[in-house]
């Protein structure tokens, strides 16, 4: 996906920081002509290509995409930036900002099994959307987790976003504030997402 996308997106973890990474590897597209470099693009093509690439950073389906956008959409303020502030909101997304997971995906395993409290209260539902003043924690049984023990110690590479605090030794994190655009560092055009959904 990162090929197809030419952009890291960082889907593999730990993976994605090696010499494995396979868009490091090999950073053109996959495929029979991936190598082929003189191609006309179309804006719906461009278009296209930047709604896969944000829908396959957040680990999603289309309908599911299309319906954040619709709810974006509806809301006040800007489309593009409403989609991106409620993707980030997203419980998996927030574990793995806060360094719990290696990746989204690796973040809503976790949260589908039941590792997390969410204002001590149980919740299993990845797309659930974060308030500030939430505050996630980890369950006592899963401390010794070593895979998410390993995930904290990498969190200081990586780095928490400002809207988040997180409390290592008490593994557990709160939410401060919505998420701002510009905190999200990602290259991504959201306004191609909106021009795509409005034809």
């Amino acid at each position: 996906m990162c090929r197809r996308e030419n952009l890291k997106l960082f889907l593999k973890g730990e993976r994605c920081y090696s010499d494995k990474c396979a868009f490091e590897r090999r950073s053109f597209a996959p495929g029979q002509h991936g190598q082929n470099r003189f191609r006309k693009v179309s804006n719906y093509a461009i278009q296209l290509r930047e709604k896969q690439k944000v829908k396959h950073m957040y680990g999603m389906l289309e309908g599911q995409f299309r319906q954040y956008f619709q709810k974006a959409d509806r809301s006040k303020g800007v489309t593009g930036e409403n989609l991106l502030v409620m993707l980030e909101r997203r419980l998996d997304n927030t574990i793995y900002r806060l360094g719990f997971a290696s990746s989204r995906s690796q973040a809503r395993q976790l949260v589908r099994h039941n590792h997390f409290l969410l204002n001590q209260k149980k919740v299993n539902i990845p797309s659930y959307l974060v308030r500030p003043g939430d505050v996630i924690t980890l369950k006592e049984k899963s401390r010794k987790n070593e895979l998410i023990v390993d995930n904290l110690d990498g969190v200081a590479r990586r780095g928490v976003p400002s809207w988040l605090e997180l409390d290592a030794k008490a593994f557990q994190g709160t939410v401060k504030a919505m998420p701002n655009r510009e905190e999200i560092t990602m290259p991504i055009q959201e306004h191609l997402i909106v021009e795509l959904y409005s034809k």
